[in-house]
This record gives structure tokens, sequence and C-alpha cells, in this order.
């Protein structure tokens, strides 16, 4: 079964389970938001780990808890090497997303499985999540008045005293906010779904196709990483130009 004939695509588990049994409605209603059921998947998958990893904590860490706490340090001194020691407060939001997006990319590596940001209804809800978390900060920060302020532009110089400028400024950077969630979905899904369509279009090669297919399941593993990391790098860009640079500690 396929969402689409015209899109070759590898079966995953859902897939095959709603094909065998056509009758049982659960099974067609996961099948139907299957990328939403992955996405949940990875979720039970984290939290499963993370409680294991933290269920025992000592100053000598165990492996999991090492692995985690590497990571977690490793996300720390990304977030604050662009921001400063005022990003800490981010580094659980961005790392979160970092590692949450990172698997679901790599699960449509997995035999049977589906990355759930091949679909835009995934990736444009992680990128709103950004949106809106990024204007209640700049709000908190420098208040409403304050962050209109700041959407008009500075330094103004000799046209701050006419409205133009201003107000022509405000508009470019309030439809710059609204555009950025659909470049960070649109940039996210587009590269793993075209991932997922050459996969499964080599796929059909048979034994030929060997050697392509394992070169670009390489590549896919490359993507997977770059495109959470660039994700992550932008959300942090987005924090980072909000904040008030006058009081950022270097």
């Amino acid at each position: 079964m396929s969402q689409s004939a015209s899109v070759p695509e590898l079966p995953d588990i859902f897939a095959i389970l709603a094909d065998k049994f056509p009758a049982n409605p659960f099974l067609k209603f996961i099948y139907l938001r299957e990328h939403v059921s992955f996405s949940l998947v990875i979720v039970l998958i984290l939290g499963i780990l993370s409680y294991f990893a933290c269920r025992r904590k000592s100053l000598i860490p165990g492996r999991l808890q090492g692995a985690f706490e590497m990571i977690a340090a490793g996300l720390d001194d990304f977030v604050c090497g662009i921001m400063g020691p005022k990003g800490r407060r981010f580094t659980p939001f961005v790392g979160t997303l970092f590692i949450y997006i990172l698997c679901m990319n790599l699960s449509g590596l997995i035999p049977f499985m589906k990355a759930s940001t091949a679909s835009w209804s995934t990736t444009l809800a992680l990128a709103l999540c950004v949106f809106f978390y990024v204007q209640y900060t700049a709000i908190r920060e420098l208040g409403f008045l304050g962050y209109l302020d700041h959407l008009a532009g500075k330094p103004r110089g000799v046209l701050a005293f006419t409205i133009i400028m201003p107000l022509f400024m405000l508009f470019l950077h309030v439809i710059t906010e609204l555009i950025r969630p659909l470049s960070l979905s649109l940039r996210l899904r587009g590269n793993i779904w075209g991932d997922e369509v050459l996969i499964g279009l080599l796929s059909g090669f048979g034994i030929k196709g060997l050697p392509l297919l394992f070169f670009n399941m390489l590549m896919a593993v490359l993507t997977a990483i770059v495109q959470a990391a660039v994700f992550c790098l932008l959300t942090v860009i987005y924090f980072a130009l909000v904040l008030d640079h006058e009081e950022e500690t270097v």
C-alpha cells in the first residue's frame, strides 16, 4: 500500500499491517497518519533511553549516562558558542530539537520505518514551535513596543526623523519573520523526502543497484545530520537576533 503511486516508497510496518488487516480500523487510522505515528515511536524510544540514562545517576557514569552527558555538553557548547552564556537557557529547547529531528531523519534508513520529517506537516509543526518561542522570547526580553522598535531597524540615521524608512523596515522584518517557518520546514522536508524517494527508486534496481544504494545510504546519513544541525543553527541565530545585544555577555 502506498500513499502515492507516482512516488517510489519502501514499505513500512504500518503500511504492511494495514494491507494485511484491511478491516482493522485502528491499523488503518495509524497508517493514514503514519508520519505522526512514527514521530511518536521516536518519542517513545527517546523517552525510554532517557529514563534508563537518568534512573541511577552517579559521579562515575555508565556508558548510557556518559553518552547522554557527552551529547548534552556538546549541544551546550554549540549553543553557547554562538550566543554566549545567555544562550544556555535555550540549550534544552535547541538540544531537544536536534536529537528529535536527527532521530526522525535517521529512522527513514531503518527497514520498515519511515522518516517523519519527510512530511511537511511534521517539519512545519517543528518550525512553528521555533517561531512562536522566538516571538515569545522577543516580547519577554524587549517588551511589545520594544520588539516593534527592534523590527523597525537600528541604526536609522537621518531617515529616522521621517516615518518612511522605519515603517518600511518594520514591514520588511515582519514579512521575514513570517517566512522563516516556511523556509525552515521546507528545507528540512525537501532534503529528507528526496533521500527517501531516491532510496526507494534505487531499491527497485535489484542487485545491480546495490553500489549506488549503499553510497546513497551513506549520503543520506550525512544529510540527516547536516539538516538537523542546520535547523538548530538557524534556530539559535533567530534567538540571537531578538536578544538585547547591548546586554549580551561575550
